[in-house]
């Protein structure tokens, strides 16, 4: 590697990190504010001077003031993780320990962040059907990931049903989280693909 391409490697991740500070930031206030003065009395204009950031800025990160609250960075971690897991493992088995990989590098924060957005999203009507919007575009990445372990299209009837369930098993988690401060995120989300994997049977 020639030093002008590590140069601009190096400026390139300068610049990600940047970028990932001040999500993180307007993702912060906007959360603070809305504690404060609930979700609907809190305007775009506040959270963004609150960050200090310009209305614009806050546009380019979050499209929508929904967006603040369901837009995370956990995709690219989960298809890492996923594209890492053995071959011999099955696809459900694979779901299963890229999700819980992913989550294990969660800190305490993170998680308490995560049950607080997860509580908003179930108190607020917008944000609910913001919320099944994404899980639907979820739902397609889960399916592209299925599809290409498998080796099967992506719009197999079987694939885009797997990958359904793996949605139904996120929202329910998501609720029971949101309804059960003291229980372990990382251990309800094990149980429930347990579940899954044994046919879940009632």
């Amino acid at each position: 590697m020639t030093k002008l391409s590590t140069d601009n490697e190096q400026r390139m991740s300068l610049r990600e990190r940047k970028k990932a500070k001040t999500m993180e930031a307007i993702q912060s206030h906007a959360m603070r504010l809305f504690r404060e003065r609930g979700y609907n009395s809190t305007t775009i204009e506040q959270i963004a001077d609150a960050a200090e950031v310009s209305p614009s800025t806050f546009f380019r990160y979050f499209p929508t003031k929904e967006d603040v609250v369901i837009k995370d960075s956990y995709d690219p971690m989960l298809i890492a993780a996923f594209e890492a897991q053995p071959s011999d493992l099955s696809a459900i088995q694979a779901v299963r320990s890229a999700m819980i990989a992913s989550l294990t590098k969660f800190s305490k924060l993170e998680f308490a962040t995560l049950r607080e957005r997860n509580q908003l999203i179930m108190a607020v009507p917008e944000l609910r059907a913001a919320t099944m919007n994404n899980l639907t575009d979820t739902m397609q990445l889960f399916a592209e990931m299925l599809a290409n372990r498998v080796g099967r299209s992506k719009d197999d009837l079987a694939v885009q049903t797997f990958a359904g369930a793996l949605i139904g098993i996120s929202m329910s988690v998501m609720m029971y989280y949101a309804e059960n401060p003291e229980s372990d995120f990382i251990q309800t989300l094990d149980e429930s693909f347990a579940f899954l994997e044994s046919g879940m049977q009632l």
